[in-house]
């Protein structure tokens, strides 16, 4: 249940705000184009008012870097209660239109995006340190069908015959404060993370109740072990900060595949499907009309897709997940390409977007998989940064890149799209039903192409961490 409540909160007020400046798209450039001839006599050039409407589209993933960089302080002083910053957007979009203010639309996507920055740093970590090693990928996966479920329901609400009208936009970028004020009611009702309890405030008596609580079983024992193991493991080490994280050597290659793999994921060209999924429809043929509809008809594809990804991740594994999500994107934004170049005066459907739905959540779980306590908060900064920056990256110049490349602008997605796959095959071990220590290890003997010195001349893996491996090192001294 708090898995559901908590991506609920966040994950689907991400995917929400990611999709719904879609549909009135139209409608929010006229209101800007007529605000602006009030204040200064003259409409806007179709120049500067796209330039407008891809700030006030990107904005929401600058707001969410703010929020990833600030998350420590955001959430220790206010913790679920950052949910209210949604309200306060909420505001501001609502009644931007009836106080002509196009500012107040860019500000409230912006806040919005910082709320979207906290939870989404925070949700995945406490998601994968309450959830026991069999259900980790499972539950780690929920948020990333919330998400699908938040684009698939702004597509839904953009439809003519609901929010889609031109005086109803504003209501519809603010119903945002539904999930967000359920949120506030319900979460200060379930206890911290476990395993946040034990390692870092000592608190085995809190960490035990609330293990019974989560897994439903007095018997937890064996989970308090290995808890201890890996405090007793990090008694020496203070957490690490972002500069440090970046000059361990002995993660090099674990740091190296959160960049990889969070960059690749926006990167895809998914985010510009969903920001833009109406334009690249109009420019592949399909008539005005009937573009609603076939959009919520890719929403729904993707929400099938989270699902399946959601319940084979445990028989799959990660690295099946992710390599068949990116080729499988790779694949249909060539078949968009073909499709747009194809386009001849009459209407040629696109190729419905099959996005990596199904792994969309996996970049935020392997995060938390492949670094212990002690660095784990610095990766998910770096990861985080990474997914907003490039979020941002590609809403604000894909109208430009789509105006200057034509439909030739996804074959640079579908490249990155293939790049990943095979950075993913080549380094990235395999993580299922895995304790946080073992996965460290594993990355200490995994051999990839990467880690082989005939190769590229780079020494073995040296370990999870410098001081961490030290009780590995002496176990396992015979490796090669």
């Amino acid at each position: 249940s708090v898995t559901l409540l908590v991506s609920f909160g966040s994950s689907m007020l991400y995917g929400y705000n990611l999709a719904v400046v879609n549909s009135p798209a139209a409608h929010i450039k006229a209101f800007y184009n007529t605000t602006w001839s009030q204040r200064y006599g003259h409409g806007l050039a179709p120049g500067p008012l796209t330039l407008l409407y891809s700030l006030t589209v990107s904005t929401f993933s600058l707001g969410g870097l703010v929020g990833s960089l600030l998350v420590g302080v955001l959430v220790k002083r206010y913790g679920s209660r950052s949910a209210l910053l949604v309200l306060l957007a909420g505001g501001f979009m609502g009644f931007s239109w009836e106080l002509g203010s196009p500012e107040m639309v860019i500000i409230g996507r912006c806040i919005t995006g910082i709320h979207s920055g906290i939870c989404l740093s925070v949700v995945p970590l406490y998601l994968g340190e309450i959830a026991p090693k069999n259900l980790r990928g499972f539950l780690g996966l929920v948020p990333s069908i919330f998400i699908c479920l938040g684009v698939f329901s702004a597509q839904v609400l953009g439809l003519p015959e609901l929010l889609g009208e031109d005086r109803f936009w504003p209501l519809s970028l603010s119903v945002v404060v539904i999930p967000a004020s359920l949120q506030l009611l319900l979460l200060h009702c379930f206890p911290e993370s476990p395993r946040y309890l034990l390692i870092e405030r000592d608190d085995i008596c809190g960490a035990t109740k609330a293990l019974c609580r989560f897994l439903g079983t007095p018997d937890v024992q064996a989970v308090i072990e290995e808890m201890k193991e890996e405090q007793q493991s990090l008694s020496s080490v203070e957490m690490v900060s972002v500069w440090q994280l970046l000059q361990d050597r002995s993660v090099r290659w674990q740091t190296l595949s959160v960049v990889v793999v969070n960059a690749g994921m926006q990167l895809s060209g998914i985010d510009a499907i969903w920001f833009y999924t109406n334009t690249i429809f109009e420019n592949a043929g399909i008539p005005v009309s009937q573009i609603p509809y076939t959009t919520v008809g890719t929403g729904t594809i993707e929400v099938v897709a989270g699902l399946i990804g959601c319940f084979t991740i445990e028989k799959l594994g990660r690295r099946p997940l992710i390599i068949t999500g990116f080729c499988a994107m790779g694949i249909c934004l060539a078949g968009i390409t073909i499709s747009l170049l194809l386009q001849v005066g009459k209407p040629v459907p696109p190729v419905l977007n099959v996005s990596p739905s199904s792994a969309a959540g996996v970049p935020f779980l392997m995060t938390a998989e492949l670094f212990t306590q002690s660095h784990r908060p610095a990766a998910y900064i770096i990861g985080g940064s990474l997914n907003w920056l490039c979020n941002f990256t590609i809403g604000f110049i894909f109208p430009f890149l789509q105006m200057s490349a034509g439909a030739f602008c996804f074959l640079v997605f579908c490249r990155v799209c293939l790049l990943v796959a095979l950075y993913v095959y080549l380094v990235i071990p395999e993580t299922k039903n895995k304790t946080f220590m073992e996965i460290s290890h594993m990355f200490d003997t995994h051999r990839s192409f990467l880690s082989i010195p005939a190769y590229v001349g780079m020494k073995k893996l040296d370990g999870y961490g410098a001081l961490e491996s030290s009780s590995l090192e002496g176990k396992d001294s015979n490796l090669p």
